[in-house]
């Protein structure tokens, strides 16, 4: 099931590099059946909190009818950062299903440790690697485009 969700996480990360958005993707899942999805956003509606995990937990919580998405995983073809990782935390998230790492801003064990922080009420489980290859092929691809048609302007 693992590799059917985080599927369905990137397709929503395709979305979100569809429209310019770095392409990052998630889904949160509830006995096998997707509640909520979500793609990047942030340059689209000009907004620094419109993440694909914030986006799929509103959306969840909106199927549940409540904010406490206790029994949830959540697929993301990225490693979350602080905040989203914090609203994880809050929503009461069960399990993180993680495709890629993100080593300069991942707070779910890459830089920090959000989700495992003991002063907090709640810990969120966390597995990395699921279908790694591809979400950081899709993310290396992305930036590689940007970096290159950003040379491109800059020389002209």
């Amino acid at each position: 099931m693992y590799d059917e969700m985080m599927a369905e996480a990137i397709a929503e990360a395709r979305k979100a590099e569809s429209c310019g958005e770095v392409p990052v993707g998630a889904v949160v899942e509830k006995d096998g059946a997707v509640i909520g999805r979500g793609h990047n956003l942030t340059e689209t509606l000009k907004d620094p909190t419109a993440h694909a995990e914030i986006t799929a937990i509103r959306n969840a919580a909106k199927e549940l009818g409540g904010w406490r998405l206790s029994g949830c995983r959540l697929y993301v073809t990225c490693e979350p950062c602080a905040m989203c990782a914090g609203a994880m935390v809050l929503a009461r998230i069960e399990k993180a299903v993680i495709g890629a790492p993100d080593p300069k801003s991942g707070a779910c064990g890459s830089v920090l440790n959000v989700t495992q922080e003991g002063r907090l009420n709640h810990r969120v489980e966390i597995e990395t690697g699921i279908m790694r290859g591809e979400c950081e092929s899709m993310l290396k691809g992305f930036f590689k485009k940007r970096r290159k048609n950003y040379t491109e302007e800059v020389n002209i």
